[in-house]
């Protein structure tokens, strides 16, 4: 049983993250989302392998996807704060105009 549970829930993982690959080429895909996916996924393999049973596997996916997304939140936080630092670094200020 542990391993068809298994078998599926890697099924489930790859076709889920194949359907969110396609619509990420129209729309694009927030890092939360991403980090939820992936949590969920690694959670719901890790659940069914420690708990042996669907409860562990459910549990495991929606700690999985909670902590995903919280990585996920801070990764595009990160980004935004270089991107404003780099703007700050690189905007022209009234002097530097004035002068060319």
């Amino acid at each position: 049983m542990k391993k068809i549970l298994f078998a599926f829930s890697m099924i489930f993982a790859v076709v889920i993250s194949s359907n969110q690959s396609m619509a990420q080429r129209r729309k694009g895909m927030s890092s939360q989302a991403k980090g939820a996916l992936i949590g969920g996924g690694a959670g719901v393999a890790a659940g069914a392998l420690i708990g042996h049973n669907v409860g562990g596997a459910v549990l495991g996916g929606a700690l999985g996807a909670g902590g995903g997304y919280v990585v996920g939140n801070e990764i595009r936080r990160n980004k935004a704060k270089k991107y404003r630092a780099y703007r700050r670094m690189h905007s022209r200020t009234y002097y530097s105009r004035r002068h060319h």
